[in-house]
């Protein structure tokens, strides 16, 4: 019988938490040799150049009081590369902690702020200001109270010395628009802005390119089928996941599909509860950072967010998760076929 995600809730420590602050399982094996820059699109062989470069620095003289002196010479404390989705950016960004000296830690902008959460944020401190540095993926700005939270931490370290490496599909000083009132906190923006230099990527999503053909959803029997026939599945109902996804923090999410062979889902539907629809974003992050498939039924994945919420101050949010997901879900059509 299939295992359900319903069925998991994992117990995680903070000093589990900081162990797993590396690249995903997907980018375990990525180099900047391996990065082959779009011939037609010269900012991805111009990001690769910048994010060598910048490498080449990490180890060397830091940039203690870069606030009070300005800009040193050599550049910022900190790369932030700009782009959409599927670009390359994470590529890089990984490729770029292999290469740096220890200790250094890899994690998204959610797990940091959820490791604040854990461990509070002096002790976080503590954990982060003695690395080399410190590679913040799919960086954003979702509130008030992460923009003060990652202006602080983040002016912290760079005061300590760490280097910074960020990607994200917002610019720095426009982090934050459409979600809150981000005039009342421009300084703190400003702040952040302030740490990095700022490397455009253009191009088309690569997931894209690979699922041209589209992703058919399956019959609820096809689903189970699926599930008893492949070791490791886990089969939940669309309904019962997100119930069980609001019990647990978003922090034990990649301890929750651990193990996972595929995921099997039964009678999609579309979100139309915000909290439940950001919940749903992590969860396919998590899924992606492991290449677990997805099977389902239901509705078509590509509209399990409302219309609605893809006009919206997250819809960035979750155009990259729909990007995520239906990659997962070719890979889960072709298991079928």
């Amino acid at each position: 019988m299939p295992a359900h995600l319903v069925d998991q809730d994992p117990v995680v420590s903070p000093s589990d938490l900081l162990t797993e602050f590396v690249p995903p399982p997907q980018f375990a094996e990525v180099s900047f040799d391996t990065y082959t820059p779009d011939p037609t699109e010269p900012t991805q062989g111009a990001a690769l150049a910048a994010t060598r470069a910048f490498g080449a620095r990490i180890g060397t003289k830091k940039p203690r009081g870069f606030l009070r002196r300005g800009t040193p010479p050599e550049g910022r404390p900190g790369l932030y590369l700009d782009g959409g989705f599927g670009v390359g950016k994470t590529h890089l960004l990984a490729s770029l902690w292999f290469t740096a000296p220890g200790p250094k830690t890899y994690g998204t902008f959610v797990e940091y702020t959820n490791l604040v959460g854990a461990l509070g944020f002096r002790a976080t401190v503590d954990a982060l200001r003695s690395n080399q540095l410190v590679c913040i993926d799919e960086f954003e700005l979702d509130d008030p109270g992460d923009t003060v939270l990652m202006s602080t931490l983040l002016g912290t370290l760079v005061e300590s010395g760490v280097m910074l490496a960020a990607t994200s599909n917002t610019l720095p000083d426009r982090l934050g628009e459409e979600r809150f009132a981000s005039d009342d906190f421009l300084r703190e923006i400003q702040g952040l802005s302030a740490h990095f230099d700022v490397v455009r990527i253009d191009g088309p999503d690569y997931r894209h390119r690979e699922t041209q053909s589209g992703v058919v959803p399956k019959s609820s029997e096809e689903v189970v089928r699926v599930a008893e026939a492949v070791p490791g599945a886990t089969l939940d109902t669309w309904s019962g996941l997100q119930r069980h996804l609001a019990t647990v923090h978003p922090s034990r999410y990649g301890h929750m599909v651990a193990g996972t062979a595929v995921a099997c889902l039964i009678d999609v539907q579309v979100l139309r509860d915000q909290a439940a629809a950001l919940r749903m974003v992590v969860l396919i992050d998590r899924l992606y950072d492991r290449e677990i498939p997805v099977v389902a039924s239901g509705v078509p994945l590509e509209s399990i967010f409302a219309p609605d919420m893809l006009r919206g101050g997250y819809r960035k949010k979750y155009f990259r998760a729909l990007s995520r997901l239906m990659s997962l879900a070719q890979i889960g059509q072709n298991l079928v076929g």
